[in-house]
């Protein structure tokens, strides 16, 4: 067994292994087995370790390919290097649909995101091409998604909690949190604040003075 130290070369090396026979297996390539490019595998192990290095549940701790929420933050800055390091679309499709396979998230590798977020329980997550910021914290079931062209912004702070979801127009500023089941539909929030359901599928915002991605994140 691997000793899990993520700066080791050991551990590259073992990933680098682990990675390509979880594809062989699951989405195989028949003309070739190839194994994924060592160096996307070190860009990918660096910006998953700061991420999980941030993050208050696993303050001191470093990258755990078996816990399943840093392996799906893990897989995603993989197949966002494959692509932009080496332009491999082909691996970074298959390393996308892996992670879709294993951890039911659906994070496109085109989709750019911030250097420090939190996936709470990936199952069911959706993430659409928009403008992430640093120090969100994201819950099982929740999306992120597209109206025809338009896209969210999710400023620094922003908290979804399950089931909730951000769609279209919306600037969601920073500290927002929404609670439970909200759908937030071309809508722009105040910022520091709790958004809640409320009748005929309008949304109430109810100031906060807590900073409540604190209770997640270590903030520089």
């Amino acid at each position: 067994m691997v000793k899990n130290n993520p700066q080791s070369q050991a551990y590259e090396d073992f990933l680098q292994r682990y990675v390509s026979r979880q594809l062989e297996n699951i989405f195989p390539r028949f003309d070739e087995f190839s194994q994924i490019d060592r160096q996307v595998i070190a860009t990918a192990i660096k910006r998953t370790n700061y991420c999980v290095s941030r993050i208050k549940l696993f303050q001191g701790a470093q990258f755990d390919y078996l816990n399943s929420g840093h392996y799906a933050t893990f897989l995603y800055f993989l197949a966002h290097a494959l692509w932009m390091q080496s332009g491999n679309t082909r691996d970074a499709t298959r390393v996308f649909l892996l992670n879709k396979a294993l951890n039911g998230i659906d994070l496109f590798y085109e989709v750019k995101m911030p250097d420090v977020f939190v996936i709470g329980h990936t199952v069911g997550m959706v993430f659409a091409k928009a403008d992430y910021s640093n120090g969100c914290v994201f819950h099982q079931g929740c999306t992120v998604g597209r109206k025809n062209d338009d896209r969210p912004t999710l400023e620094p702070g922003v908290i979804l909690y399950p089931q909730s979801s951000v769609i279209g127009a919306c600037l969601v500023r920073e500290n927002t949190v929404l609670s439970p089941g909200v759908q937030l539909i071309d809508t722009d929030t105040p910022g520091n604040c709790i958004v809640f359901p409320g009748e005929r599928g309008k949304v109430v915002f109810k100031s906060t003075s807590e900073y409540y991605a604190d209770r997640y994140i270590l903030r520089d």
